[in-house]
């Protein structure tokens, strides 16, 4: 099976072998699918040039298309052995969104902001580890020091699920006040 523009959400080792979970849509109109590719040494990598890279070269951001088993776990997301990997862009645009926290759920890694842009919005941001939170003076600090009320400026993916509330990856979350 063939999937275009997938989007690399999370990225995990397991011994030999790299888990990316991707978001994709077969197609414009259709809703947007998740799965985690198994990536092992086996699997041919290259980015558009025909360069070949590594399965650690592989980043969250990334956009790639790849070629992926048909033969899916039943789990959530599905799992799925990748046979090939081509890497078409580096990181994808960064929005912004300001708003105030509703939620920090330390255990599952997120946090839940009503955003002031437009009408309001509620928005679920997904904190991985690469993720740089900063307090007022800009100085890195733990998710566990955000709170409900706090207002703050989160650099995320352009891209959101299609969930209630949406779902999107944070790069950056400022304190802002």
């Amino acid at each position: 099976m063939w999937i275009s523009n997938a989007f690399i959400e999370r990225i995990s080792n397991e011994r030999d072998t790299i888990l990316a979970t991707v978001v994709y849509r077969e197609n414009p109109r259709s809703r947007e699918q998740t799965v985690r590719l198994v990536v092992s040494r086996q699997t041919k990598i290259t980015d558009m040039n025909g360069r070949r890279l590594r399965p650690s070269d592989l980043e969250v951001g990334m956009v790639i298309d790849a070629f992926i088993s048909t033969a899916m776990t039943r789990s959530i997301p599905p799992q799925a052995e990748a046979f090939e990997i081509i890497v078409v862009g580096r990181r994808a645009t960064i929005q912004e969104s300001v708003g105030r926290i509703v939620q920090v759920d330390t255990r599952n890694n997120f946090i839940i902001v009503a955003t002031s842009d437009h009408n309001f919005n509620i928005i679920r941001f997904n904190v991985g580890p690469e993720t740089v939170i900063l307090d007022l003076l800009g100085r890195r600090i733990r998710l566990g020091e955000l709170f409900p009320g706090l207002r703050v400026r989160v650099e995320h993916a352009t891209f959101m699920t299609a969930s209630i509330p949406p779902q999107t990856i944070a790069f950056v979350i400022r304190v802002i006040r």
